[in-house]
């Protein structure tokens, strides 16, 4: 037990030593270091220990033949440059981010959309994936005065999970645990809040099948029974990088966005769950074609296989 908290302990004091250093790290040397690790995932270390080849299958799958092999390479180079730079914008936004220059840093897309469903009287599920800086998105959001329960995993490390905690927290968010938080979500829809949760993982045989990508995904289900249930609006939205020469001020910009706006009561049907989740779902593919090396390609989205349908055969 106590060997464990000592490691603990050593990976907490090994992630502040790296906080502290990319605390004070212009945003040029951010590229160079991305850089440096893209090169060293992709040209150096095993194939098999970095998941390319997932990485590459999934995204040759994904996109036919739209883009050549050199293409899809370069795809999965920019997606490690992009993980790199995230943790280290991550760091960086309480202290490069305010009220005071938000319009220097964000461009909204769709703005009143989601303004307007924020302000409908009525619960929003905010949803995204692993694409983009998930985190500043939901960050932006606190900071315009509209408090989420954040739904995520709690980690391993203890320590480490209260840093992050205490991220998302800091500008008036309430976080939820992905395991056993289902009465907590229940009780904020029912009380007319707000929830922001990452939907393109894969749920196992518990989902329903919808296409992403055009092939069948296991998706959870819960959040279109969620939506139905407490008369909620989906928002699918998005933060994704744009590139450095559009900007001049002196960090990073993101375009945050809205894909698609899916209102529960359009949906009435007896499949209204399963048609739900695919709209959401073929919403947040759109989003990942406007930058698709922005997207956690390495992630086995399309791990659990969709059963085969039994035909009964009629005897004699």
């Amino acid at each position: 037990m106590k060997q464990k908290k000592w490691r603990r302990l050593l990976e907490y004091a090994t992630f502040r030593c790296l906080i502290a250093g990319i605390w004070i790290l212009p945003v040029r040397f951010q590229r160079v270091l991305a850089w440096s690790l893209a090169t060293l995932m992709c040209r150096v270390l095993p194939r098999k220990l970095t998941r390319y080849d997932i990485a590459f299958e999934n995204i040759r799958t994904s996109f036919g033949d739209e883009y050549s092999d050199e293409q899809v390479d370069g795809i999965i180079f920019g997606m490690w440059q992009h993980l790199l730079r995230l943790v280290c914008e991550i760091v960086q936004f309480p202290r490069k981010v305010s009220c005071n220059n938000i319009y220097e840093v964000v461009q909204f897309r769709n703005k009143d959309l989601v303004i307007q469903s924020l302000c409908s009287g009525r619960p929003v599920i905010m949803l995204s994936g692993h694409f983009g800086n998930w985190e500043t998105s939901v960050a932006t959001f606190g900071m315009f005065g509209f408090p989420m329960g954040v739904v995520a995993r709690t980690l391993d490390n203890p320590y480490l999970d209260a840093w992050f905690r205490n991220f998302r927290e800091s500008t008036g968010h309430v976080m939820i645990d992905k395991t056993g938080g289902g009465e907590e979500m229940q009780d904020r829809l029912q009380n007319g809040q707000h929830l922001a949760l990452l939907s393109d993982q894969d749920p196992g045989a518990r989902g329903v099948f919808v296409n992403f990508f055009g092939r069948p995904a296991a998706t959870y289900k819960s959040i279109g029974i969620l939506a139905l249930r407490y008369d909620a609006i989906i928002c699918v939205g998005y933060s994704i990088r744009l590139p450095d020469e559009s900007h001049s001020s002196g960090w990073v910009k993101y375009e945050l966005g809205c894909e698609a706006v899916i209102d529960s009561r359009d949906y009435s049907s007896r499949n209204a769950v399963i048609e739900m989740t695919q709209d959401y779902t073929a919403a947040l593919e759109r989003a990942i074609r406007r930058a698709p090396e922005q997207y956690f390609w390495v992630h086995r989205r399309w791990k659990t296989k969709q059963p085969e349908k039994k035909t009964l055969r009629r005897a004699g």
